[in-house]
């Protein structure tokens, strides 16, 4: 379960790397607290990757201060690294090891590591413990690089597009996964180019731009400070009550026959208007609907949008 009131998991503060004379990431700030599940989002060259490396101490940082878990990463060493897992695209592992020995092998290199058995059947790998892993297809050898993380008991895993080529049912599968791993406390970091991924795992989002943090909040509310609009739609009981919708509401509506198609940035005002002219009128609003912009929508308009009118906000 999230705290904001403990010290954060992860404190990052004006953070810079750069690559020749290039800073690929500038001035990036943001904090994960205890138990939450955060995504970093942007396109491709955002900083994503670089971001995270340097919070998982694979790469050193140009300015700024950043603490993982109370460590600076860049020198945490053991001590820092028993703490955290790590989930990368791919992981390199022996083929002809079996799962059981995999995470056997790597439960060894750890103080106070899960027991196998149990983690095996958290992923649900038990029917294939004494597979090896080069006959695992990719669902189940992601199930089993999710493990090789969790083998060590972490406080902290940073999951990097852990879904990537999986199949509805088996993402679904993953999720619920996922979901156990954040009841039993662990913190999470997570890149993921799938914002339905995005929306049913993370508390938060970071959403990073040339190097930039550009907005953050939860997925549902990251749209509420920028252009996207809520579309309300409903169907008139007759064509002639058209003309007499609420002035402001009739500014901005579109009538086609019967059906009323309203943008605005400011839903609740508007569905207090209509819901107090209905009522006054006796009618009900038929085929109601209020469709909120989606976090692919919110996001490509804000990663879209000129850098003067982005600083403007």
């Amino acid at each position: 379960m999230k705290s904001e009131t403990s010290p954060p998991v992860i404190s990052v503060d004006d953070l810079h790397v750069q690559y020749d004379e290039k800073y690929v990431v500038d001035g990036v700030s943001f904090d994960v607290h205890p138990g939450e599940v955060v995504a970093l989002l942007g396109p491709n060259g955002a900083g994503k990757t670089t971001t995270v490396e340097v919070l998982e101490g694979h790469r050193r940082r140009s300015g700024g201060n950043v603490e993982v878990l109370g460590f600076d990463p860049q020198h945490g060493g053991r001590s820092f690294r028993e703490r955290i897992g790590i989930v990368l695209q791919e992981a390199g592992l022996e083929g002809e090891l079996t799962v059981r020995e995999a995470l056997t092998l790597f439960a060894g290199l750890y103080p106070n590591p899960r027991d196998v058995d149990e983690l095996m059947s958290l992923v649900e790998l038990d029917a294939k413990r004494r597979a090896r892993v080069r006959t695992l297809s990719g669902g189940q050898r992601r199930r089993l690089d999710l493990a090789l993380a969790l083998v060590g008991n972490p406080d902290l895993v940073f999951l990097d597009e852990p879904t990537t080529g999986f199949d509805p049912q088996a993402r679904h599968q993953a999720w619920s996964l996922l979901d156990s791993v954040c009841g039993g406390g662990t913190t999470i970091l997570l890149t993921s180019h799938y914002m339905d991924e995005v929306q049913r795992l993370a508390d938060r989002v970071v959403v990073l731009l040339e190097g930039h943090v550009i907005a953050t909040g939860p997925p549902a509310a990251i749209g509420s400070s920028h252009r996207s609009q809520t579309e309300i739609r409903f169907r008139l009981p007759d064509r002639s009550v058209a003309l007499e919708l609420p002035d402001d509401v009739a500014a901005i509506a579109e009538v086609e026959r019967l059906d009323v198609t309203i943008r605005t940035q400011h839903p609740t005002s508007v569905l207090a208007t209509l819901a107090s002219w209905a009522l006054g009128r006796g009618e009900e609003l038929n085929a109601l609907t209020v469709d909120h912009p989606s976090l692919e929508e919110v996001l490509l308009e804000l990663t879209s949008q000129p850098t003067d009118q982005r600083d403007a906000r």
